[in-house]
């Protein structure tokens, strides 16, 4: 081979390198265009308005980010059928972040045109819709598991049965959608039993204990709860509970009413009459104008305030307290002696004699109004002032 030829061969050999290295650099910057144009229109849906309204969404304990993407897609909260899908660009975005590890389980509201980064944001340092079922003072038992069983509380699972009673205390508890209805339950016990604790370390020992009239915890309760049914009046409870306290240590029997009641109903629902002779004659577990001492259990859930007002009852000498008005806020007369509880208890039924004349008065008063209207309609000769006013 000539000097000229291996020349030649040499120039083709550089040339088809160069050739092939061109190639290659050429689908190098093609594949980096490409990537860098995937990675903006990825970063462009990831930012981009996505919840077309305002939404709930659930995030499930245990869900990955996969999940939890896939979901979003399936509610219709971030887009379908994109270039790039939204679950792909829904993880790599929580990856890139690296907020794989930070999403939190619950309930949050989305708003409209949140985009999937607003999403994650709210998901991983929002704070869950807080669902929360309230137990007023004085509920039974049976109220309260009636109130956890309904269906608006997005709750799940079933109670093992009605709690015992007086074992719940009394106010609101926040939850999260298909938390479980004994999850919540079993907050409200706990509760209960850390109070009952607290207050029976700070109970008067003339109350509470050995030298006391209550012995154990639960006689706290017991009474508690009764004091919760006798006054809707917060101010009077340690008043109410003073009466209880100083009947036991005269052993005098309670005669509560709501007791008597509670061992007819069992606490489901209210007795919606008033009691018989018969009911109040009646030798129960549950009656106190017969037996002696507390009744067989609670007849409620008391509140901390009634708990309280046992423990620590007014330094009064009051034994018993009847009704001041017709309506539970009118509260309650006390007296020391049974001589002054009869003056009260003819003044309260002096009330409801004047209530009564009042009421027949203004019934009296709308039918002859109405039958002068109706007169004057007719074509009579009705005085003035006698029709009903326009």
């Amino acid at each position: 081979m000539s000097k000229s030829d291996r020349k030649a061969k040499r120039t083709r050999r550089r040339s088809g390198v160069l050739e092939i290295t061109n190639a290659l650099l050429s689908l190098l910057v093609l594949g980096l265009i490409v990537l860098g144009g995937l990675l903006i229109y990825g970063a462009s849906r990831f930012y981009a308005p996505a919840v077309p309204q305002e939404a709930a969404f659930t995030v499930e304990r245990g869900s990955s980010v996969m999940t939890t993407a896939r979901r979003l897609e399936e509610q219709g909260l971030i887009p379908r059928d994109q270039l790039l899908p939204s679950e792909w660009l829904f993880w790599a975005g929580t990856r890139a972040l690296q907020k794989e590890k930070d999403i939190k389980a619950g309930e949050y509201l989305l708003p409209a045109g949140a985009s999937m980064a607003a999403i994650l944001r709210e998901i991983t340092e929002g704070t869950p819709i807080a669902r929360r079922v309230t137990v007023p003072e004085g509920w039974t038992s049976w109220q309260v598991a009636q109130e956890i069983g309904k269906d608006a509380h997005v709750l799940v699972g079933d109670l093992a049965g009605v709690p015992p009673e007086g074992s719940i205390l009394p106010g609101s508890y926040d939850y999260n959608r298909e938390d479980t209805r004994q999850s919540v339950l079993d907050q409200m016990q706990a509760r209960m039993q850390e109070e009952v604790a607290a207050v029976w370390a700070s109970c008067r020992a003339d109350v509470c204990g050995p030298n006391g009239v209550l012995k154990t915890p639960e006689q706290l309760v017991t009474l508690a709860s009764i004091v919760e049914r006798e006054t809707g009046v917060p101010t009077e409870r340690r008043q109410v509970a003073a009466v209880f306290v100083n009947r036991l240590k005269k052993g005098m029997r309670l005669q509560s009413d709501p007791t008597i009641i509670y061992g007819i109903t069992k606490g489901e629902g209210q007795l919606g009459r008033g009691l018989k002779r018969s009911e109040i004659e009646a030798r129960t577990a549950y009656n106190t104008y017969q037996i002696d001492g507390l009744p067989a259990g609670p007849i409620a859930n008391p509140g901390v305030e009634s708990l309280r007002a046992v423990a620590n009852p007014d330094d009064v000498d009051y034994l018993y307290f009847v009704a001041a008005g017709p309506v539970p806020s009118d509260g309650h007369l006390f007296a020391a002696t049974y001589k002054e509880h009869r003056a009260n208890v003819a003044k309260y039924r002096e009330i409801e004699r004047q209530q009564a004349i009042a009421a027949e008065a203004e019934a009296e008063a709308a039918k002859d109004a109405i039958e002068a209207e109706q007169a004057s309609e007719a074509g009579e000769d009705v005085p003035a002032g006698a029709a009903a006013p326009q």
